[in-house]
């Protein structure tokens, strides 16, 4: 069997790959994540997923590698990064109350022995609840999602602050599509089953 890399330093996509039951090693590509001038969402998630899988390509060279990246994206357009402290954790989520954020997770699988790339963008709306002051600083004082692009964690408590979830895949919520990656396995040579 051929070796299935990650380039990724996220412990939550490490977790999810492990559900596929497959040997696989990660590390992390150390790519310049900031967006391209006029780039589109979509765009910068597709070309970031691509860039991370090319980054570790050198070093494996006849590894399949799989980078992914997210997004996520206000009605109004603007992208929601990583809070990094509870502040902005809070004023992101003030900003989604009562309204859809939609994440957006790029998925690439690069062969690097033949250089055949598989790409794709899979989109996760979010319908938040009307999220009272006091309802925002019990969730975050309780998860502390600081590390999370949104400012929420879906697989825990996270999950409170929403009405309503729409995709195809909920694990393209939580960064890394794992049906469509099942898909780009498969039509690498790498059957999940």
């Amino acid at each position: 069997m051929r070796t299935l890399v990650l380039a990724s330093s996220s412990p939550y996509r490490r977790a999810l790959l492990a559900r596929l039951g497959l040997p696989f090693e990660a590390a992390d590509p150390k790519v310049d994540e900031r967006r391209l001038a006029g780039e589109s969402p979509a765009s910068l998630v597709r070309r970031l997923a691509e860039a991370k899988a090319r980054a570790l390509a050198g070093r494996r060279p006849q590894a399949l590698i799989i980078g992914s990246d997210q997004c996520a994206v206000t009605e109004r357009d603007e992208i929601l990064g990583k809070p990094g402290d509870l502040e902005r954790a809070a004023a992101q989520l003030r900003a989604a109350s009562g309204r859809s954020v939609q994440f957006l997770t790029g998925l690439c699988v690069l062969d690097a022995a033949t250089g055949t790339v598989q790409s794709d963008v899979v989109p996760f709306t979010v319908h938040f609840r009307k999220l009272s002051e006091r309802q925002i600083r019990a969730y975050l004082e309780r998860e502390r999602p600081f590390d999370c692009a949104g400012s929420f964690r879906s697989e825990g408590l996270g999950i409170a602050l929403f009405r309503r979830m729409e995709g195809t895949d909920p694990s393209a919520l939580m960064g890394l599509p794992l049906i469509r990656l099942v898909d780009m396995l498969e039509a690498a040579g790498m059957p999940v089953l």
